[in-house]
């Protein structure tokens, strides 16, 4: 199921969350941040820019996941995107074309694992790095027992960096419109890495609402793994994309894109950890259908 276009034995997407620790690999957007202060600080006092009925009525007709959700929601969708594009700031990078429709675009599913935390969601962030399509990323990983540094190279479609950057490949933007119910979306699974990341480094435990019992959370969401991971290493096939078997983090951005794309697969899986993730994102948009 994974989505990748190179050669790999576990077909698991190129998909990343939080890998950088400090003092182990270099922080290539850290210029991004020189000199925003100040223009941040008068971004966020200034009132929020509305987003006009019929830029909204557009971008809903060809952003599926948004236009399925009820109209509440909806309402309230529209009030968070335009806090996030008040407040992120977009970057094309390598050649990427990016137009006032993909950020529109980008910034609507972003807002829909935020729904039920509101703007909170978006703190701790400023920059959305967007290239044409797989980018590349290089690693050092430092073996604490012999002191050896290595480095690796990674391909990408998307990637979420604790306090840093969200980074996305438009291709992969685009695939998710044109198929929507499939079970990936690029941009959910990174901010899902970026809800893991409200209270530090990703675990795949993000803060969570009275309602839900952390506890709870954590047994079912091991579980989930645990099972899901004993069958990679068997080489088995799987409804879940065996990359969610990389990490705790990774299985519940996974399981993130299943909520808001393909439910029904996630509910047969893993009925509870579909049932946690309806009570931590609301209702999903497919639901809908």
């Amino acid at each position: 199921m994974a989505r990748t276009t190179t050669p790999c034995p576990c077909a698991r997407a190129h998909r990343a969350g939080n890998r950088c620790c400090p003092g182990r690999c270099s922080d290539p957007f850290r210029p991004l941040l020189v000199g925003f202060v100040q223009s941040l600080i008068a971004r966020f006092r200034a009132p929020v820019p509305p987003i006009d009925d019929a830029t909204w009525r557009q971008a809903l007709a060809r952003v599926p996941l948004a236009r399925a959700l009820d109209a509440p929601r909806a309402h309230y969708l529209r009030q968070l995107v335009a806090i996030f594009l008040h407040t992120k700031r977009f970057h094309a990078l390598g050649g990427a074309v990016l137009d006032d429709f993909w950020r529109l675009a980008i910034a609507m599913q972003a807002s829909l694992p935020a729904l039920p935390r509101g703007p909170a969601a978006f703190k701790g962030w400023t920059n959305v790095l967007v290239y044409p399509g797989e980018f590349n990323v290089r690693r050092s990983h430092h073996d604490a027992p012999t002191g050896v540094v290595t480095d690796s190279d990674d391909t990408l479609i998307g990637e979420a960096w604790e306090r840093g950057p969200m980074v996305l490949s438009l291709a992969d933007v685009a695939l998710d419109l044109e198929a929507p119910w499939d079970g990936f979306n690029v941009i959910v699974h990174e901010m899902a890495h970026k809800l893991d990341m409200l209270a530090g480094p990703a675990n795949g435990v993000p803060p969570m609402p009275s309602s839900i019992d952390r506890r709870r959370w954590i047994g079912t969401m091991q579980q989930g793994f645990d099972t899901l991971s004993k069958a990679v290493d068997r080489g088995r096939r799987t409804a879940i994309d065996p990359y969610a078997a990389e990490a705790p983090e990774e299985y519940f951005a996974v399981t993130s894109e299943l909520h808001f794309s393909q439910p029904a697969l996630l509910r047969d899986a893993e009925p509870e950890v579909a049932k946690l993730l309806e009570a931590f994102y609301g209702p999903s948009p497919a639901a809908s259908l």
